[in-house]
């Protein structure tokens, strides 16, 4: 009987897909599945990318910069000013050091007490800005020299802000990667289930294909070929709509902190275009595996 049908018997790329469903539950459910994990994923990846660029930014510029605090009485300010910034000029490695203005010490402070915050009626210390060149200096024998030219001098080189900036980093990033790898499991977890329940659903159909010389590879191109489209799809309009989401926030501003310029920049928006395609390499995965268990099964 095989051998009379398959002279007949057309099993061309065309008729290979119509093996699958091409619409129905596990269709929907596949493409909804793909959507949004990609919509998620283009989020994580976002966060992931815009924390190791804010890290590297401030890291980058707490580095760079150091401040020296003066605690003096009020007659003995500004000399110690003066032999702090004599100390500091002529000390290898810094680049330049000037001393902030009350103007600006109510700028650095508005944000948290706001703008009507009494200065003159506080006894804030006096602040030296300094900014040291790439090569640094030695923040040790600095501190000496402060020591014995002002004592009233106490230097802080923002390492202690440095560290857990850092650290915090380097975990969101982790997090975000880890994300990606969860919603990966999920979306092949998803698309097992869909095709398992496709095969379960057209198992007669599969023993009338294997009557009629279809070989277990073939009927597992067809679902193989049919879901890892449909991941694909759904990939691809959730991929659109989480960059359009991610372009739509705020852009990065030096009032808004942390909570701005959480997109992409400059080619990392070409990102979100390979994550349809790991998630058709995902599908097809399992969309394989799940087709060759059941087939295995319904032997």
């Amino acid at each position: 009987m095989r051998t009379i049908l398959l002279p007949f018997l057309n099993f061309s790329e065309s008729a290979q897909g119509r093996v699958v469903p091409p619409s129905g539950f596990t269709a929907r459910l596949t493409v909804l599945t793909a959507a949004a994990m990609a919509f998620l994923a283009v989020f994580a990846l976002a966060l992931s990318l815009a924390t190791g660029r804010l890290a590297e930014r401030w890291g980058n510029e707490l580095a760079r910069a150091s401040t020296v605090r003066i605690s003096a009485p009020e007659d003995q300010v500004d000399a110690q000013i003066k032999a702090t910034l004599d100390v500091l000029n002529t000390t290898p490695g810094v680049a330049s050091a000037r001393a902030l203005s009350r103007d600006e010490e109510m700028a650095l402070l508005e944000p948290w007490f706001g703008p009507s915050l009494p200065v003159d009626t506080l006894p804030l210390p006096a602040l030296i800005e300094v900014i040291e060149t790439a090569e640094g200096y030695d923040g040790e024998g600095l501190r000496l020299r402060l020591a014995g030219e002002a004592p009233g001098a106490v230097l802080d080189d923002h390492s202690r802000w440095r560290r857990p900036l850092i650290k915090a980093a380097s975990r969101l990033r982790f997090l975000g990667y880890v994300s990606l790898i969860l919603m990966a499991g999920v979306t092949a977890g998803m698309i097992t289930l869909a095709a398992n329940a496709a095969l379960a659903a057209n198992a007669q159909v599969i023993r009338t294909l294997r009557l009629v010389g279809a070989t277990d590879s073939y009927i597992a191109r067809a679902f193989e070929r049919r879901f890892t489209v449909r991941g694909f799809t759904g990939a691809v309009i959730g991929a659109f709509f989480g960059t359009v989401a991610v372009a739509l926030l705020p852009s990065a501003q030096q009032e808004g902190g942390f909570l701005t310029g959480l997109g992409f920049s400059g080619l990392q928006w070409f990102w979100p275009c390979v994550i349809p395609l790991l998630a058709a390499f995902v599908a097809f995965l399992a969309t394989r595996f799940a087709a060759l268990q059941t087939l295995r099964r319904l032997m």
